[in-house]
């Protein structure tokens, strides 16, 4: 499956730079990363932070051009497993400190785009999860389970306050994630990328790596133009799969997930948004949305195996916000786009080594920007400084995915899921 090539508003409105040029010729490197998304990214970044400069990143297509480019921007701390299942699975220490390396990538995030002075349109402003349902036991649940056993503190807002913000009789009450930002994720990655060529790390885009092999004690990596010889690789493509690895490629599935982005509202943005915050929802099947700097509205949400069209997207998209916000009928939609998610069947990001020099990062499922962050950091970590922290995700191992059938399993359990979330809803009238 392939991801939609349509031009998303953020290529439209992407930071202009001069591409890095393709791989030409032998070379050798320390560290050699396949991969231009954030996990690429802040693993070289972090590397030459700690002053490891011998290193070579390979994009196939531009940086960014996947999912690290094209998502809802928003940056919160987490996994796509839930904190209920992460402390069930691996008991308080583990578990508050695995979520404990996404607040802190979080604040890495911030960092980074006011050292390197990214323009990236951040908003600090947080994050609200809005109730879709009456019953707010859900709610109080994970604010409760989120203070004791996480340490993090979400703000209560009751209906009156979360409808002054959000103006959809569509929501109850609301959890506020205070430390939370949302952002231009393409812009992102791009000021990564720039920041890390800037100290010396070897970006190369339009660069195809073709095939992967070990050569005596070293790694050789071949693309149309060139090769690398490199003691240590890193595989981060995330759902756009390299063909590299087949134990690596064969633990995900690439699912496509839908974002489309209105015409500039004026101040009609008011008639639904009084708030800079980011939104999703407490179903499963969740919508997403945020308003931008020039006034437009970003919407996204629904899961799936079919990477459908601009025009069927924007129909889909349309319908769901029209069941949230009514009073945005007839705006028009000047974006519309899709792209490829890596997830995992234990809903884990898989972070982990071979042994022998060869290293990934992938399975982000939904939730990378801040996972993404904290697998470059333990990677980079371990790269320069014999750091074995990554060995906290040895339980979230490359189980094998089976497609094409796993792509049925998915989706059947989507379908389920949002079943669930119709009912209940249909139960509260």
């Amino acid at each position: 499956m392939t991801s939609s090539p349509a031009v998303s508003y953020y290529r439209a409105t992407a930071t202009p730079y001069a591409s890095f040029t393709p791989l030409q010729g032998k070379v050798d490197a320390r560290v050699a990363i396949v991969g231009g998304g954030f996990a690429g990214l802040h693993t070289a970044l972090g590397l030459a932070e700690r002053g490891v400069r011998d290193v070579v990143l390979l994009e196939r297509e531009q940086v960014g051009f996947g999912a690290s480019g094209r998502n809802g921007g928003f940056v919160f701390g987490g996994y796509s497993l839930g904190e209920q299942s992460l402390l069930d699975q691996r008991g308080q220490d583990a578990a508050r400190a695995l979520f404990r390396m996404t607040t802190d990538a979080v604040a890495r995030i911030r960092e980074r785009v006011s050292r390197y002075e990214i323009p990236c349109d951040l908003v600090d402003q947080g994050i609200i999860w809005a109730n879709w349902f009456r019953d707010p036991a859900v709610l109080r649940q994970r604010q409760e389970l989120l203070e004791k056993h996480y340490g993090a503190a979400w703000e209560w807002l009751p209906q009156n306050e979360l409808r002054a913000r959000v103006h959809s009789t569509r929501y109850y009450d609301g959890l506020y994630e205070r430390d939370a930002l949302h952002l231009h994720p393409l812009n992102l990655a791009i000021g990564l990328a720039g920041a890390a060529a800037a100290q010396g790390v070897s970006v190369h885009e339009n660069t195809d790596v073709w095939q992967l092999r070990r050569e005596g004690s070293r790694w050789r990596i071949e693309t149309a133009q060139g090769s690398v010889h490199a003691d240590q690789v890193v595989l981060a493509c995330g759902g756009y799969l390299a063909g590299l690895k087949r134990q690596v490629d064969r633990a995900i599935l690439p699912i496509a997930t839908y974002v489309m982005v209105t015409e500039p509202l004026g101040d009609r943005i008011n008639d639904a948004l009084e708030t800079r915050a980011a939104v999703y929802d407490s179903r499963f099947a969740f919508d997403y949305y945020r308003a931008l700097p020039d006034k437009r509205l970003l919407w996204g949400g629904r899961i799936s195996v079919r990477d459908r069209s601009p025009r069927a997207v924007q129909r889909l998209l349309m319908q769901d916000l029209l069941r949230v916000f009514p009073q945005l009928k007839g705006v028009r939609v000047d974006y519309a786009w899709s792209g490829l998610m890596s997830y995992a069947r234990h809903q884990m990001p898989q972070i982990g080594s071979s042994g022998d020099g060869l290293w990934w990062a992938q399975a982000f499922g939904g939730h990378g920007l801040a996972p993404t962050c904290a697998a470059g950091d333990l990677l980079a970590s371990a790269l320069a400084e014999g750091d074995d922290r990554w060995k906290q995700f040895a339980p979230y191992g490359l189980d094998r995915t089976y497609r094409p059938f796993g792509y049925l399993g998915a989706q059947t359990s989507y379908w389920w899921q949002q079943g669930k979330d119709w009912f209940k809803t249909r139960l509260e009238g």
